[in-house]
């Protein structure tokens, strides 16, 4: 139900309003809902560590700093 709580819209507006609604909700309709979304960017652990971590040692506590 969508109800017009400010304002006063023409009959035409709000024809337009709720055609857009309808057709975003068809079109959500005829997704596939078991289809998985593949990850984003963002998400990939390979985008934070880039690099091959130091080899561990006495000394690699040194080299454990990544600049920037």
């Amino acid at each position: 139900m969508i109800k017009v709580v400010r304002g006063n819209p023409t009959p035409e507006e709000l024809a337009a309003a709720l055609a857009v609604v309808q057709a975003r909700a068809a079109a959500v309709s005829h997704q596939p809902s078991g289809a998985p979304t593949p990850p984003d960017a963002w998400a990939d652990p390979a985008r934070v560590a880039r690099h091959r971590l130091p080899a561990p040692g006495p000394t690699s506590w040194g080299r454990s700093y990544w600049p920037g």
